[in-house]
């Protein structure tokens, strides 16, 4: 692997990650949102999706590749 390659993949990351913390779930490099209410929120990734399930769910910040969700979270599924 050359250095110019691993130089773009660390500024580049393209790689799904999720981050869970109390009250807060943070997900990166997502495809899509599919389904969103404030109970149910499912996120749509190249290897899958995430359904995060609870009460008074909120997308606290949404960008292109980016979405932090806040809120009471029960449940987290990864299918």
């Amino acid at each position: 692997m050359s250095v110019v390659h691993r130089f773009r993949e660390f500024l580049l990351e393209e790689h799904f990650e999720i981050s869970i913390k109390p009250g807060q779930v943070h997900l990166m490099n997502f495809t899509k949102i599919g389904h969103f209410d404030s109970n149910k929120i499912v996120i749509y990734h190249e290897g899958g999706w995430v359904e995060i399930n609870g009460k008074s769910l909120v997308v606290s910040k949404l960008m292109q590749d980016e979405v932090l969700i806040t809120g009471n979270i029960g449940k987290i599924e990864f299918r």
